[in-house]
């Protein structure tokens, strides 16, 4: 394919990547099988991708900025604990056979469009006074590292897995969850990066436009989830990942 159009294949790409990332969190069902529909390698596809993610995190938190008001507390709170886990990720992607990566990555992805149908029914809590006890809390904690673990490992539809938890543990409102959801994703992936900077390969020339396209769906999403219907294009998204995933699993067993 002439660079040319691989460049633009990756920013139209990406800006639907991002734009469903901030919706829903599941970027990588568009951006991970597009790098390796281009033969870029799965693990280094992975981290690629998780160069190009962080514009989607960048354009989703400079949109949210209504949404964040008066939670950086808790959003800086669970971004530290899913840092923490990430650097555990991303040791376990650079020195782990690669070939065991793609063996693993179908059943992650499908298991994530089973977590997004779930989490979906949820409903966001009532606000109260009583704040969470030790174990909830060191539970909620818990969660959200092996999250950050996942991050650092795959990434893909790792923000439907962070909302659930929020969804769940949290008492404030959707958006105010989805939007720590993409800032939490966002410095994860930044340290993530770095990482990945000195133990494997990234593709630099294709993260660019897919890092341009994310960072425009990125920005359009926060903006776009407070007027779409969320539930049905969360039930889409879903149903979609569930595919990707069945797809992936014939393709890493039986090609």
């Amino acid at each position: 394919m002439h660079a040319v159009l691989i460049a633009v294949y990756l920013l139209v790409a990406g800006t639907v990547a991002g734009f469903i990332s901030a919706i829903a969190g599941l970027a990588s069902l568009i951006s991970y099988p597009v790098l390796l529909s281009i033969g870029v390698p799965p693990v280094s596809a992975n981290v690629t991708n998780t160069a190009a993610l962080i514009f989607t995190g960048l354009g989703s938190t400079m949109a949210s900025g209504k949404e964040l008001h008066g939670h950086r507390r808790i959003m800086w709170h669970v971004s530290i604990v899913a840092m923490a886990g990430g650097v555990i990720g991303c040791l376990i992607l650079a020195y782990a056979p690669s070939a065991s990566f793609e063996k693993i990555v179908p059943f992650l992805i499908f298991g994530a469009g089973v977590a997004m149908l779930v989490s979906g029914r949820h409903a966001v809590k009532k606000q109260t006074a009583q704040s969470d006890g030790l174990i909830k809390q060191g539970l909620k904690n818990g969660a959200i590292f092996l999250v950050g673990i996942y991050i650092g490992y795959f990434g893909a539809a790792a923000g439907i897995f962070l909302l659930s938890i929020l969804t769940v543990t949290l008492t404030t409102p959707f958006v105010v969850s989805n939007a720590i959801k993409n800032f939490t994703s966002f410095t994860t992936n930044i340290l993530s990066l770095i990482i990945y900077a000195f133990t494997t390969k990234v593709y630099w020339l294709l993260a660019i436009p897919l890092a341009i396209g994310m960072f425009i769906g990125g920005y359009m999403g926060p903006i776009a989830v407070r007027h779409v219907p969320v539930k049905l294009t969360r039930t889409v998204i879903s149903i979609a990942a569930m595919l990707l995933g069945l797809y992936l699993f014939y393709s890493a067993y039986f090609k």
